[in-house]
């Protein structure tokens, strides 16, 4: 089974109408791992849906929230390498 196959049966039955950009979220959530620590990425895209949802769900408020995200790493990255310094 592939990973679009797996995605397109938990929105069918999750009731969820659009089809999500695996890679935009896969790449995300590497970002988060590599940058924050590894629990964070299934913690931050459950979050991510979760923000995505109250915005009314669709496919471009995912694309929001998940560049709301990425500009959250972009900024963590620096955060820490100016504390470690």
């Amino acid at each position: 089974m592939t990973l679009q196959h797996w995605s397109d049966q938990v929105c069918q039955t999750l009731g969820i109408g659009l089809t999500p950009d695996l890679k935009q979220i896969l790449d995300t959530a590497r970002d988060v791992a590599h940058t924050v620590e590894r629990p964070a990425a299934p913690v931050t895209a459950f979050l991510t849906g979760y923000a995505a949802a109250l915005r009314g769900g669709s496919a471009e408020d995912v694309t929001a929230v998940t560049e709301e995200i990425e500009r959250l790493v972009a900024g963590w990255q620096s955060t820490e390498s100016n504390h470690d310094s």
